[in-house]
């Protein structure tokens, strides 16, 4: 018999509470999306055919899909809507456009007043099945798949961004005498990291891992706050770690360290989670959710937005960070677009991990809903 881990049983403690929830989901959803009349998708000024993109298309010089600034217009609803949507943090600079769209009055335009909510995600995700929040600014993470799984409504709508290529945000290991970045052995490591098992993270830490004799299943984890992960691997405490943006430019040019592999460039592992709210109930107001937030990314965050040094100073103060760390690393690629078999790789990590045990995979169908934002930008499926 497997002994569980603290990191899988909270991943079970997790989906054991989306379970319950999902029960009152189910009685209190209206009616299911399988039964909705096809919605009508129209062309979109400004949004031509850049605005949409393969999903099978995984090249890491894919550009992201983008319409003109200002695109797509608002469209305002016939009444306002107030939407919550939970957050695991405020500082995070992929949570930016939707700060961004809430101060610059883009989802006020489309009729919506949207409250930010931190709320931790195994907090969050009951939450949201249950409707008590109308959306998760989040990712797929192994609960949430467990939750799809036991059979209530929620699926993942929208992407958020893409490493810029020079980014080294990612897994670095302390070298040992006669070790390279090119030949290390990651077998029977330890690695400090603030993100569990459970985590999107773990799809591209597990193809790192493996490209140097390692992989999720043989190595050690130990979990450590955001501010101690660096030290550990500094001072010994764990053999490698997964740096997050800035974090890893203090390594950067170190001889002692190198870096194995970060997030897929070109493939957003993230973004936007909606429940039986906004995706059955009332799709609408989904659709114009949506809708800001890519006219937010299309005016804000087309390009190189830290080439703007008064865009920079204002999403600083807007974030409450600081402006100088800000600046420290390459602008995000913003990317509202969906990849095609994200969710089946994910869940391959997530199995060997040992985090869905169990589990049937889910099919993309039933995780992934790429026609809201498809809609948005005048895309017809």
């Amino acid at each position: 018999m497997r002994t569980r881990t603290p990191l899988t049983c909270t991943v079970a403690l997790v989906a054991a509470s989306l379970l319950a929830a999902a029960g009152c989901a189910e009685n209190d959803s209206g009616s299911g999306g399988a039964d909705a009349a096809p919605r009508t998708v129209t062309p979109v000024t400004g949004c031509g055919a850049g605005s949409w993109t393969d999903p099978a298309d995984l090249a890491a010089d894919r550009r992201p899909a983008r319409c003109d600034k200002g695109a797509p217009a608002s469209q305002p609803l016939t009444k306002k809507r107030k939407i919550t949507v939970a957050t695991g943090t405020l500082s995070a600079e992929y949570v930016a456009p939707l700060q961004v769209a809430v101060a610059k009055g883009e989802f006020a335009k489309e009729g919506l007043d949207v409250e930010l909510k931190v709320l931790p995600t195994p907090d969050a995700l009951p939450l949201l099945a249950k409707g008590d929040v109308d959306a998760q600014w989040a990712a797929p993470e192994a609960a949430v798949m467990n939750g799809i799984n036991g059979g209530f409504d929620i699926k993942w709508v929208a992407g958020n961004f893409s490493p810029d290529p020079t980014s080294k945000s990612g897994l670095w290991v302390r070298l040992r005498e006669g070790e390279s970045a090119e030949h290390v052995d990651m077998a029977g490591r330890r690695m400090g990291t603030m993100i569990g098992k459970g985590s999107v993270i773990a799809y591209p830490m597990d193809t790192s891992l493996r490209k140097h004799g390692g992989g999720l299943d043989k190595i050690s984890f130990q979990q450590l706050g955001s501010a101690d992960v660096l030290t550990a691997l500094q001072n010994g405490g764990v053999d490698s770690a997964w740096l997050l943006d800035p974090v890893w430019r203090k390594v950067d040019g170190d001889k002692r360290y190198a870096f194995l592999g970060g997030q897929p460039v070109g493939e957003p592992l993230g973004g936007l989670l909606f429940g039986p709210t906004l995706l059955t109930e009332d799709p609408d107001a989904g659709v114009a959710f949506l809708r800001a937030y890519i006219r937010t990314v299309n005016t804000y965050f087309a390009g190189d937005y830290k080439s703007d040094p008064t865009f920079v100073t204002e999403l600083a103060k807007l974030m409450k960070i600081d402006e100088a760390t800000l600046r420290s690393t390459p602008s995000m690629r913003m990317d509202w677009e969906i990849r095609k078999g994200t969710t089946d790789r994910l869940q391959q990590a997530y199995s060997d991990a040992g985090v869905s045990e169990g589990k049937p995979p889910v099919p993309e169908e039933k995780a992934v809903d790429r026609a809201m934002y498809a809609e948005a930008v005048g895309h017809r499926l």
